[in-house]
């Protein structure tokens, strides 16, 4: 078990790149696998998670190739068409990939054959109804076993068994909260259906898929909170680039805050305008944030961002905000144990069903350092503290919560041990590297 030790810091200057954006660089080896002709993909995240879906794709008869170590060369993505995926030979195995899983659902929901989805302990863990439930009303079978029981009406987790159908039934959908994972799968889903599928949100979750499927040529019309797709035949562009990760720039983000005289750079950074509620909330809490618009016309904006140590203050986080920062939500709990005044997070339940349920992750990790926290159902209050102290904590396996604390360390007094840190290669693979770097 690996283990990353924490003493304290007085700031962070200087300029940095995170990695490319998890959620962009998982959809465009899935597109431009089913997409016609090759995708060269720049920026690309070798994470672990994003090496599942490269090795999910391969498993189906895609040729992708990768860089060598350290080669600034794109990822490759020889593309099959839509239909052009072949049956696995064995079981899929996704590791702990939540995106892969239900992004991959919907993918095979319109294919021919039969596919089997599996992970590891951690992902066999994570609910997968709310996928299903409106895949199976597409025509599609997807269970523990066939025929799928009654009993599976109830909560269903991986191994998942997918009988594929083409075409499949286009549906008008409602998603009852908002989840850019369902929403995505349903609409991967619908290019393989017969007439026009609709999903309809709550609130906006980030639009990743719909910006991509319009780049790679999908009928695909958003108006609002409905956004509409028919089958479409799919065809890359050539290239995209992989703006930095605005979910990775959010620890440093913070660290630059709360640290001293911090002031600190992050370039070439995605600022999608549902991904961007992390900068809304440490604004509002009194961050300064400065923001250099670099790409805006892109089909993903970018920017530099410049952040200095400010004076937080508590603040209420509700409403869309919740969903536009629901990756972000870890960190900003570690803003809010350090900033003046008490911060309230209503209608975090999403985050109960992450890697882990990072309510009870980070506030346990945070009381374990004399931070003041309550929980209350899916409600967080936190009353901020001038400092902290240093503490053994775990990540539980999620590396939103290893990072998370390993900020947190670097305001507390003491050394912190943040315990089981090999989750963050999942997402952040130069985390640590990084940190010692700025530190």
């Amino acid at each position: 078990m690996s283990k990353l030790v924490i003493t304290p810091a007085k700031k962070l200057q200087g300029a940095i790149e995170v990695p490319g954006d998890k959620s962009i660089s998982h959809r465009a080896v899935m597109f431009g696998s089913i997409a016609e002709g090759s995708t060269k993909i720049s920026n690309f995240l070798m994470g672990e998670d994003c090496v599942s879906t490269i090795n999910a794709f391969r498993a189906m008869g895609v040729e992708i190739q990768l860089p060598v170590p350290s080669s600034q060369f794109p990822v490759v993505v020889k593309g099959k068409g839509l239909r052009g995926l072949k049956e696995p030979k064995k079981e899929l195995y996704l590791g702990n990939s939540g995106t892969t899983i239900r992004l991959l659902m919907g993918i095979l929901a319109g294919q021919d054959f039969e596919s089997t989805l599996t992970g590891d302990a951690s992902l066999s863990k994570r609910p997968m109804k709310r996928v299903a439930e409106s895949l199976r009303l597409m025509g599609a079978q997807i269970g523990s076993q066939f025929p799928v029981p009654s009993s599976q009406s109830k909560e269903i987790y991986p191994p998942l068994k997918i009988k594929g159908k083409y075409p499949l039934k286009a549906i008008d959908y409602t998603l009852p909260m908002p989840s850019a994972q369902v929403k995505s799968a349903i609409l991967l889903a619908g290019l393989y259906a017969d007439g026009t599928t609709t999903i309809s949100e709550p609130l906006k979750s980030r639009d990743h898929t719909e910006r991509m499927l319009k780049e790679f040529g999908a009928n695909i019309k958003v108006d609002g909170l409905k956004v509409s797709v028919k089958r479409s035949v799919l065809r890359s562009k050539g290239r995209i680039y992989v703006p930095g990760d605005i979910s990775s720039a959010a620890f440093f983000m913070v660290a630059a805050l709360i640290l001293g005289s911090s002031r600190l750079t992050i370039k070439n950074m995605g600022v999608n305008p549902t991904r961007t509620g992390i900068i809304d909330i440490l604004k509002a809490m009194g961050g300064d944030i400065k923001i250099s618009p670099i790409g805006l016309n892109l089909p993903e904006p970018m920017a530099d961002v410049t952040i200095s140590a400010s004076a937080l203050k508590g603040i209420v986080i509700e409403g869309d905000l919740i969903p536009r920062a629901i990756d972000e939500l870890p960190i900003v709990m570690v803003a809010a144990a350090f900033a003046q005044g008490t911060t309230v997070i209503k209608g975090a339940g999403e985050l109960r069903v992450k890697e882990t349920d990072r309510i009870e992750s980070m506030s346990g990790n945070l009381k374990k350092m004399g931070a003041d926290i309550t929980i209350e159902q899916d409600n967080i209050i936190i009353r901020g503290r001038e400092t902290l102290n240093g503490a053994d904590v775990d990540s539980f396996g999620d590396h939103r919560t290893a990072m998370s604390m390993a900020i947190a360390g670097l305001r507390a007094q003491g050394r912190t041990s943040v315990l089981n840190t090999d989750c963050i290669n999942t997402s952040f693979p130069e985390f640590e590297g990084l940190l010692h770097k700025l530190v």
